[in-house]
């Protein structure tokens, strides 16, 4: 299947992670067609997330005090809303051991479908293929089922909603909305895929 080239859903540096460039299924796992899926971590000028403490290390810490929390989340391509889901709860930011208990609970959150892994998400369909925003920020969600945006249309702000250690944007390509039967489609960025550590800026 031919890959759909992207332009960058946000502006300023972003970490990639989880990158198809580096492996197939990237997260892992097939489920829900996330075979090609990249995640993005926004970072300070240093290319350093929130800070690591002892604190960060042993208890579960605050969604706002990391960089991406809030950021814009725009369009990466010209194409009509097919989705809109703004209700679900930012919640805390898990590294070090909080991470560990997580993980343990990540098998109940697959079992309880897309929206409990997506938390609150856009789908755009821009024609080649449907593209899937996931874990934006409670309340931010500015676009609605039926609208027409064109690439760099603010669509609403990075959030820690789903399936979510710590405020990231989560974006994957499927052929159909329909998650349950939906196959990966693979994806590019101006022709190319960041690796894993690859740190982006975009104007």
């Amino acid at each position: 299947m031919d890959a759909v080239d992207l332009a960058y859903p946000f502006i300023g540096r972003w970490l990639a992670r989880n990158s198809p460039a580096d492996r197939v299924p990237s997260h892992g796992t097939e489920l829900f067609a996330s075979a090609h899926a990249i995640d993005f971590v926004a970072v300070d000028s240093a290319g350093r997330t929130a800070p690591i403490t002892l604190r960060s290390l042993l208890r579960p810490e605050p969604a706002n005090g990391f960089p991406g929390f809030g950021r814009p989340v725009l369009a990466p391509a010209a194409g009509t809303v097919v989705a809109a889901h703004d209700h679900q709860p930012d919640h805390d930011a898990r590294r070090g051991i909080p991470s560990l208990g997580y993980a343990l609970t990540q098998r109940r959150r697959a079992a309880d479908g897309w929206l409990a892994l997506a938390g609150n998400h856009v789908f755009i369909d821009v024609g080649a293929a449907v593209i899937a925003l996931c874990h934006l920020q409670r309340g931010s969600v500015a676009v609605v089922a039926g609208e027409r945006v064109e690439a760099g249309t603010v669509l609403g702000r990075c959030g820690n909603s789903g399936n979510s250690t710590e405020p990231h944007l989560h974006l994957q390509a499927v052929d159909t909305p329909d998650l349950g039967r939906a196959r990966a489609v693979p994806i590019t960025f101006g022709g190319t895929l960041p690796r894993n550590g690859q740190v982006i800026e975009a104007p």
